[in-house]
């Protein structure tokens, strides 16, 4: 059944682009906008409208998606599609928080509506750090089937006829590789754990290609590549998200800046999992804007 909704949704792709809008809203982040009274944590979580459909990208760590949804009035149980860049808990921590709140409508003959979770196969799957503590979903596949429909893919997923789930990316570049990040256990065996469920959104925009990162663990620069080849269009407008630059080599810092350089984005907003001296790195080659939660954007 939910093979079927994945087939369908894949096979779904564009024809001539539609060029619809779409509005981006931070609810997690590390950072909140001054003068903006919301909370932030350790996590990302995105709202996106475009057409007719609504998106939540990630869920952040806890319920504070939830929280700072209700203050700037956005309906989180209204939602077409859940998309997670990938397993880690500060980007499905708010899975059980979600459930619980579709729930608690349930039981209250409130209206919801069934999103389809949208993600790459092995997000769910456990995974652990040095001293067997769990850095994996708290939200078990399972557990999410139990309630609403899902779509497990390493391929392009077509949301809208401008909007693709990227699916697994291609690592074709050698700066931006990493050493395993704790080990996951798949129904294979425990194996180094390369990340290799990292994806993001790619949207199609009047001005170039729109890219929304959770964490980046596939490399920064490789997801920009692999969304300008999944979507046929070379520009890049604006990416938003993890760059998952934390201290980085700064071999590897000055590779990513040189190839954003010449990938020339008319904008960037790095946050999460970026610290300041990448930011100011990047700065000097491209565009770098203030990211926070409260902040919207919009594309045409």
């Amino acid at each position: 059944m939910f093979a079927d909704c994945c087939t369908v949704l894949w096979l779904r792709k564009p024809h001539v682009s539609s060029m619809q809008m779409m509005s981006v809203t931070v609810l997690v982040d590390n950072n909140t906008l001054t003068d903006r009274y919301f909370a932030g944590e350790p996590g990302i979580s995105l709202y996106i409208e475009t057409g007719s459909k609504k998106i939540l990208f990630d869920t952040g760590y806890s319920d504070l998606f939830l929280k700072n949804a209700m203050k700037m009035k956005l309906e989180m149980l209204d939602l077409d599609f859940v998309v997670l860049s990938h397993g880690h808990i500060d980007h499905t921590g708010g899975l059980f928080h979600l459930l619980q709140a579709a729930f608690e409508a349930r039981i209250e003959g409130l209206p919801y509506r069934d999103p389809t979770l949208i993600t790459h196969p092995f997000c769910f799957y456990p995974r652990r750090m040095e001293g067997s503590f769990d850095i994996g979903s708290p939200v078990s596949r399972d557990v999410w089937e139990r309630s609403f429909p899902i779509c497990l893919s390493d391929r392009p997923v077509w949301l809208t006829d401008d909007l693709v789930f990227l699916g697994e990316i291609e690592r074709t570049n050698g700066f931006e590789y990493r050493e395993p990040m704790g080990r996951l256990l798949t129904p294979e065996g425990e194996r180094p754990d390369t990340l290799v469920d990292d994806s993001a959104l790619a949207f199609r925009s009047e001005d170039g290609l729109v890219i929304l990162t959770g964490c980046s663990h596939s490399g920064i620069c490789n997801i920009i590549e692999y969304a300008r080849k999944v979507c046929g269009e070379e520009r890049v407008c604006d990416v938003i998200g993890g760059f998952h630059l934390l201290s980085p080599d700064p071999g590897t810092l000055a590779e990513t800046c040189a190839c954003l350089q010449k990938l020339a984005p008319k904008a960037m907003h790095p946050c999460h999992c970026t610290d300041l001296g990448s930011k100011v790195a990047i700065s000097r080659v491209a565009p770098v804007h203030e990211t926070g939660v409260g902040l919207t954007l919009k594309y045409g």
